[in-house]
């Protein structure tokens, strides 16, 4: 298997757990987050040649070039009938806010095509499946897995390199960049370790002339992402002086719903309530791994770790199970 760029990295991690049969407000947002990644995968590697603050590129460059599909996609769709491209970085990255939702399938289809072909991603049965409004109305939905072994080592690494105070890359500095916009960033760090990306992000834009052109720049839409607790989040996560006058608040999108998994029986006891649902997601097709036992145990399905808490929801009898609720990959 060959070392992935820049851009898969970040798929790997934007992609994981969202659904690949339909264009969902979260997805798009990653989508462009990914269209993104791709620009700044050639701007990193040179591919854009430079004219003062301008960045360039001809489109027979493009016919010229052995680069790979996701950033043909991407460049294409910039061009259109354009012969060439001469603009800031920051106006590249913006353009990806007017792609079309045929523009941004076209995206996917070019990440998800050279990841599956690597063999570091698969479609597989959606967690959503297994959620008890949906096994009753007989919904079935699938979802992307990210290899879970060059997942795991590729979160562990960006976790590292962010919380660790030193020097620190430009792709790093884009990476932080991309999970904040793609809103991928909750799903990496706790609560209390966003207040210490949000320090990093202060000081990054301070001390660095690629934090400052990136920093600022927002390729979020409105209508994609939901944000809740908006004033109590600012204050909380927020809370580091800065004299740039710069907002750099997180978008607080939403990746996932709350789940719930009917149980057989009601379980007084909390090891077979575990077991059942275990079984009952593996039986599925999912990769489970208990972390944590316990009355709310803590659980990794697919990348992705979840607290597995006791619930009961009434209809015309009551229905006891589990509500697997997201929790942050900060172990």
């Amino acid at each position: 298997m060959k070392e992935l760029s820049f851009a898969q990295n970040f798929s790997l991690i934007a992609l994981n757990a969202q659904e690949s049969t339909r264009l969902t407000n979260s997805k798009k947002v990653s989508l462009r987050c990914m269209a993104a990644a791709a620009l700044l995968e050639i701007y990193l590697d040179k591919g854009l040649s430079e004219k003062g603050e301008n960045l360039t590129f001809e489109l027979e460059t493009l016919n010229n070039t052995s680069m790979p599909l996701y950033q043909q996609t991407v460049l294409k769709i910039l061009l259109s009938r354009d012969k060439s491209l001469c603009e800031t970085l920051p106006k590249y990255l913006l353009k990806v806010l007017k792609f079309s939702s045929k523009q941004l399938k076209e995206v996917e289809d070019a990440f998800a095509f050279t990841l599956t072909r690597e063999n570091v991603m698969e479609e597989i049965p959606a967690l959503l499946n297994s959620d008890l409004e949906f096994v009753t109305a007989g919904i079935e939905m699938r979802e992307y897995r990210s290899n879970a072994e060059i997942f795991t080592r590729l979160t562990e690494s960006i976790r590292a390199e962010i919380l660790e105070d030193g020097p620190i890359t430009d792709e790093a500095i884009i990476m932080i960049w991309l999970l904040r916009e793609s809103g991928c960033i909750y799903d990496l760090f706790s609560k209390e370790e966003l207040k210490h990306v949000a320090a990093r992000i202060y000081e990054l834009y301070d001390n660095t002339s690629l934090g400052r052109v990136i920093f600022p720049i927002n390729i979020h839409k409105t209508v994609e992402y939901a944000v809740k607790n908006f004033l109590k989040m600012k204050k909380e996560m927020m809370s580091t002086p800065s004299g740039s006058g710069i907002n750099f608040v997180f978008p607080i999108i939403e990746r996932s719903q709350s789940i719930f998994i009917d149980t057989e029986s009601y379980f007084s006891n909390k090891e077979d309530r575990l077991r059942d649902v275990k079984q009952r997601l593996e039986s599925n097709g999912h990769n489970i791994t208990v972390i944590r036992e316990g009355e709310i145990p803590l659980i990794k399905i697919d990348n992705v770790l979840y607290e597995a808490v006791p619930h009961a929801k009434q209809y015309r009898f009551p229905v006891h199970g589990v509500r697997l609720i997201k929790y942050p990959l900060s172990l």
